[in-house]
């Protein structure tokens, strides 16, 4: 990498991460916690990129961007932020920023994301100004910090100004409709009706038509695509083959695996294909055990606004509800929060309590010994996304070493956490040597923190 970053943020040891890696990378680095001394580095031309945190104690990196751009037109912001929701990702493609991630950040990644940032093409003016939504919808339960969250949010800050059609797919009740209306109320089609079409309204002597002419170039929302019967599959294909100018964009959800169904002949390809410019696929909770904590509380916030009195969660309590199998999803847990506080009396939410509750679940299943649904499951999940997302194309070479780094890196954070920092503990945990631990730290690296754990 070649060129001058500005790095903005108020915690030192990021400031100092970032300064280091990007010095290594061959980068000359100025570092500030001040917003006010960003932007007079800005007004002085210096600078190629900036990196800016976005809640800085003398301003916020997000308001800041439109004025970067009509100081310094084409110069690139990478936006990162703790404040993990898909509003952050929104506001951040709003206002042009050239990337944006969530804390904590991959380094190596955000190392990637620079390199581009550096190599990109400038653009000749100021960034066209965009009307933020009035009634911009901040209370969406889509949050979470999980790279699968993440990288959600991210595609749908992407996708929601295209004219692509989007096919968004996930279990029930992981939140399937929220994304649909989240990329709709935040995209230049805001104004005009979002309509959800189901097999029903399809199915009648009107059908398609009826509901193109509702829609009046908004968004056509088509629920459970993968229940549709051949006749209204048919329909649909005759609808978006005669689509003209001024067309509402098309969005489907699906929580069926349509590949399968067209495998079994019983979901038309070229429907599939017509609907799959873009897919965006819905995590269920097994597959963000982490953002567990953060939805229970923020359903239960949620609650204490509507006048419940206000509690918490024991550790014990917590901890049986991130092992539940939660088949149910997002709609499941919101369920299950809001019983909680209206049975339950004010402080604190108890394991017994809680086992209670799960127990009584209608669709519960059996409690698990640990998170998920299996390691080796997950991952290759992981990998078949990365490989589709290719479209046909192989990775670059390399994938073997980057995929171990990728699993090598959290699994020794995370060891390191809970051993408190001690590398002699750490290195026992894991079975490896001390100097293979200590090498690893360095070659990945990872900042370690000395203090005490209690395990």
């Amino acid at each position: 990498m070649d060129g001058t970053v500005l790095v903005a943020d108020d915690d030192r040891t990021i400031r100092t991460v970032l300064t280091q890696a990007l010095t290594r990378a061959g980068c000359k680095v100025h570092a500030t916690a001040s917003m006010v001394t960003l932007m007079r580095w800005v007004d002085e031309g210096k600078g190629d990129l900036v990196i800016s945190d976005v809640i800085m104690p003398d301003g916020n990196g997000l308001e800041a961007l439109p004025e970067i751009g009509q100081r310094r037109p084409g110069l690139p912001v990478i936006v990162i932020s703790a404040q993990n929701t898909i509003m952050t990702a929104i506001q951040a493609a709003e206002k042009e920023a050239f990337d944006y991630l969530p804390k904590p950040f991959d380094l190596p990644d955000l190392m990637k994301r620079a390199s581009r940032a550096l190599d990109a093409p400038r653009r000749a003016g100021p960034p066209p100004a965009r009307a933020t939504p009035p009634d911009a919808q901040t209370d969406l339960p889509l949050v979470g910090r999980t790279p699968a969250m993440q990288e959600l949010y991210r595609l749908v800050a992407r996708v929601m100004n295209t004219d692509l059609a989007v096919l968004i797919t996930g279990e029930s009740g992981t939140g399937k409709s929220l994304v649909a209306r989240a990329v709709h109320d935040f995209s230049d089609r805001r104004t005009l009706p979002l309509v959800v079409a189901d097999a029903s309204e399809l199915a009648a002597p009107e059908g398609p038509g009826a509901v193109l002419a509702r829609a009046r170039g908004g968004t056509i929302l088509l629920d459970e695509v993968g229940d549709l019967g051949p006749e209204i599959q048919a329909r649909i294909v005759r609808m978006l083959d005669g689509l003209g100018d001024g067309a509402p964009r098309i969005m489907a959800i699906s929580q069926a695996d349509l590949g399968r169904r067209m495998e079994e002949g019983t979901f038309r390809s070229d429907l599939f294909y017509r609907l799959s410019g873009v897919t965006l696929a819905v995590p269920s909770l097994r597959e963000r055990v982490e953002d567990i904590p953060l939805l229970a509380e923020h359903f239960m916030a949620r609650a204490e606004r509507d006048g419940l009195a206000p509690r918490v969660f024991s550790n014990d309590a917590m901890a049986l509800v991130r092992r539940y199998s939660w088949p149910g999803n997002v709609r499941q847990l919101e369920n299950t929060m809001r019983r909680l506080m209206l049975t339950g009396g004010e402080g604190e939410v108890s394991r017994d309590e809680a086992e209670a509750v799960l127990g009584n679940q209608p669709a519960m299943e059996p409690l698990r010994g640990g998170e998920g649904d299996g390691l080796a499951a997950s991952v290759a999940r992981h990998l078949r996304r990365y490989f589709d997302l290719h479209g046909g194309v192989l990775p670059s070479p390399g994938l073997y070493q980057r995929i171990l780094r990728e699993v090598e890196t959290p699994l020794i954070e995370i060891a390191l956490d809970a051993t408190g920092g001690n590398q002699a503990k750490c290195a026992d945990l894991l079975g490896i040597n001390r100097n293979t631990l200590r090498k690893k730290i360095t070659d990945l690296d990872i900042h370690v923190t000395r203090r005490r754990k209690l395990m």
